[in-house]
């Protein structure tokens, strides 16, 4: 509902039929928006690939979105001196989750530019007929500094991306999803320069255009509604055992439901997990798609502004939908 963040289980725990629960009380045809988010070089060469032969085993297209630019994504280490990003570090496992070399990847050298050294990877997501957006030049840089960025920073993120992107392809490029779901209204402002026919910059309950300096942007938000991995598991007595039917729990006919996953986790450390997520869900009934497909000819869409939040799990804010 607006203005809300995410459920927490009460009694810490969640059985172990829960999946079966959900598929007994939502007879009708639960819909499911894919979102994945490609952030590095590692993610890159192995996550894709088997999120690739994953959905291909289900005959599903999702929507990628490319991270381009340099990989500079081990330089989030300094961020060890916070104290909320080390309880995170800890609860994930990250070194175990994301592997060494993601962790360490640009911190005392530039880090490798993933769209000119792995061309392929990408290519064939497009081949096999996913929906391809631009999720950042630099990913890094996006999340960690958009504050400091000014106006022209921000387009030249974008066009650098956008154009690597189609070189890569060989086609347009018709989405974008903002690193980390932060976006500004410049962000959305500069964005209106491409030919984006929606973008995923944020979270919230259902698509709508975002309204900046009192008019509503042209371009549609598709927000993330679904909590992710990293945000969750660790905390409330949410494990690998009962996550997948934690995230079912979200999941409702008639309502938007959208799910990011990552191909540093979902397309790696835990691809089966993932693998038995959408064989339940797809048993259930659920239908999985690309975002695009859940932007309909003639569709009433309300106008938010896009603010800043904490939710639970996610160290610093991201862009939610407003009231």
């Amino acid at each position: 509902m607006p203005g809300s963040v995410w459920y927490e289980p009460s009694n810490g725990r969640l059985l172990d039929n829960h999946i079966e629960d959900i598929c007994l009380k939502n007879t009708a045809q639960m819909k499911l928006g894919l979102k994945i988010d490609v952030d590095t070089y590692r993610g890159t060469k192995i996550g894709v690939p088997k999120l690739l032969e994953t959905l291909a085993e289900f005959d599903i297209k999702a929507s990628f979105f490319f991270s381009v630019g340099p990989d500079n994504m081990g330089r989030n280490l300094w961020r060890l001196v916070r104290p909320s990003f080390v309880v995170k570090m800890l609860r994930s496992r990250a070194p175990a989750l994301y592997g060494w070399d993601i962790l360490v990847r640009g911190t005392f050298w530039k880090g490798p530019v993933i769209g000119k050294r792995l061309p392929w990877v990408i290519k064939e997501a497009f081949k096999q007929g996913h929906e391809i957006g631009l999720h950042a030049w630099d990913h890094y840089r996006w999340q960690n500094h958009l504050d400091k960025l000014d106006t022209k920073d921000i387009f030249k993120s974008l066009q650098k991306g956008v154009e690597l992107l189609e070189q890569v392809i060989g086609a347009s490029v018709g989405c974008s999803a903002a690193p980390a779901w932060r976006c500004t209204d410049t962000v959305l402002i500069q964005k209106e320069k491409f030919s984006f026919a929606y973008n995923s910059d944020c979270r919230g309950h259902r698509i709508f255009y975002p309204v900046v300096g009192g008019r509503p942007i042209g371009q549609p938000q598709i927000p993330t509604t679904i909590p992710t991995y990293d945000e969750v598991i660790g905390r409330d007595g949410i494990s690998d055992t009962n996550y997948n039917g934690y995230i079912m729990s979200f999941i409702r006919p008639g309502q938007l439901n959208v799910l990011t996953v990552h191909a540093e986790v979902e397309g790696i450390s835990r691809n089966s997990m993932f693998r038995k997520f959408l064989r339940d869900f797809l048993t259930c009934g659920g239908k999985v798609s690309p975002l695009g497909s859940l932007l309909t000819s003639g569709m009433q869409l309300e106008s938010f502004r896009i603010v800043r939040q904490l939710i639970p799990g996610r160290e610093g804010w991201v862009s939610y939908q407003g009231i």
